[in-house]
């Protein structure tokens, strides 16, 4: 997972990623899953390869259940982009969100500068809902971010 993550590139497509990111800070983000999943807070799958279970990247998301909906959230390691597993993944996540955890809502950002993960979310039935003009700084720059959204009941 730090192989992947760590890489700059992705790095750079995420809001929550560091760079460098090290085997350690790994270690620690996985090892918060069960306690902030008991408590309600998150939920994070693995995206792993189907013949042989290799991780590929991560899918999850932040849970307000009072609220009845989350955000989610994702990366995927360089060598495995543009091959579909990011949008397999997000039609499965939020079939899971929307069945098991009854939401009424899901939404995702991203970066403009990153209109591939755009596509992943179009893709999945999410509309775009708005431009957030210089709303995350990242490495001391502000980023422009595009933010979606999608119902329960548009959910097929």
């Amino acid at each position: 997972m730090a192989l992947l993550a760590g890489d700059r590139d992705v790095a750079k497509t995420t809001m929550a990623l560091g760079h460098p990111y090290e085997l350690s800070s790994a270690e620690s983000w996985i090892a918060s899953h069960p306690e902030a999943f008991e408590t309600g807070k998150h939920v994070v799958f693995a995206i792993t390869l189907r013949d042989n279970h290799e991780l590929i990247g991560a899918m999850g998301l932040v849970l307000n259940l009072d609220q009845e909906k989350a955000e989610l959230g994702y990366w995927i390691g360089k060598p495995y982009w543009s091959r579909g597993y990011c949008t397999e993944a997000a039609r499965a996540v939020l079939h899971f969100a929307f069945t098991e955890f009854r939401l009424n809502r899901v939404h995702a950002h991203h970066f403009t500068h990153n209109p591939a993960s755009g596509r992943v979310l179009q893709k999945v039935g999410m509309r775009h809902e708005g431009h957030l003009r210089q709303h995350v700084k990242k490495w001391g720059e502000f980023s422009d971010v595009e933010a979606y959204g999608i119902l329960q009941a548009e959910f097929q």
